[in-house]
């Protein structure tokens, strides 16, 4: 099979989908190609990470790897990664692995840092924290230097969620609400931009907006600037029996999470601290992108 090289210094975005779609285009990364289930997906090379096809790249003895794919529940661990890291041969200079704030579980509203114990009350988180072990184990091996983005809800054009408003599906009272942490996705994806390129990008860091207002806050901010009327807002018992399980686990847990190392380490202030400004430039971003005025 002949395989198409990687340029030497490239970064390879595993996983190009609603992040990696903006690192692909993000400023300061040079040779940046995304690797996908598709050429078409990925907008650079296909490779089904759930099949067992070699890798379809040559890799060159300088680059580095950004890893944003979810990963799947085997008895093994994480088959995909598993696989990835298989193919790694030479290994890169760095690899950025976007986990989640999840593992820290349900803190009842306290500050959390990177020195905060992990206690993943999830599936999901327990395959992040899996995953995370994984990658340190294979980094101290390997000689990579590993940086780990610990990301609470991304949103951004496409991720306000204005269908479940119009839809008047209800909300927590606020009254009841947890303290909120999210990022809009272009702050994501400098993130991870400055961890592919820091020298002293290594080890784990929190990220987000460092705004802790509740996603009933977020909710009712977005009907308000979209135009939409506000969402009903019910209470945590009637929450019970009306919304999803998975809904139901990401609001049980509370935490507010410190993010003070991405700043000082990476170098990150978030554009749309104020999530505000957020929701006003997805809004703009998504009328653009619809032909509106």
């Amino acid at each position: 099979m002949t395989r198409s090289r990687l340029p030497d210094g490239a970064t390879l975005v595993v996983g190009a989908g609603y992040l990696g779609r903006r690192v692909l285009h993000a400023e300061g990364l040079g040779t940046a190609i995304g690797l996908g289930r598709s050429a078409a997906e990925a907008g650079g090379v296909g490779w089904d990470l759930d099949a067992n096809d070699p890798l379809p790249l040559a890799l060159p003895a300088r680059y580095r790897v950004l890893y944003t794919v979810p990963p799947v529940s085997t008895a093994a661990g994480d088959a995909r990664l598993q696989r990835l890291l298989a193919a790694l041969l030479p290994p890169p200079e760095s690899f950025v692995y976007i986990s989640t704030t999840g593992v820290y579980g349900d803190r009842r509203g306290d500050v959390v840092d990177e020195a905060t114990p992990i206690d993943p009350e999830t599936t999901r988180a327990t395959r992040r924290v899996a995953a995370e072990s994984l990658l340190q184990r294979w980094a101290r091996h390997t000689g990579t230097r590993l940086c780990v983005l610990r990301v609470p809800g991304i949103y951004g054009p496409g991720r306000l969620g204005t269908e479940r408003i119009a839809a008047g599906e209800p909300v927590l009272r606020e009254a009841e609400a947890n303290p909120g942490n999210r990022i809009h996705v272009d702050d994501l994806a400098a993130c991870c931009v400055a961890a592919l390129r820091e020298p002293e990008a290594a080890g784990i860091f929190n990220v987000g907006d460092g705004d802790h207002r509740s996603s009933t806050w977020f909710t009712r901010e977005v009907a308000r600037q979209a135009g939409l009327p506000a969402p009903p807002e019910i209470s945590r018992a009637e929450a019970a029996s009306r919304f999803s399980p998975m809904r139901l686990s990401f609001l049980s847990e509370s935490r507010r999470v410190d993010t003070r190392r991405m700043r000082e380490v990476l170098g990150v202030v978030p554009r749309y601290a104020d999530p505000a400004a957020g929701i006003h430039a997805s809004l703009e971003e998504e009328r653009r992108e619809g032909g509106g005025c």
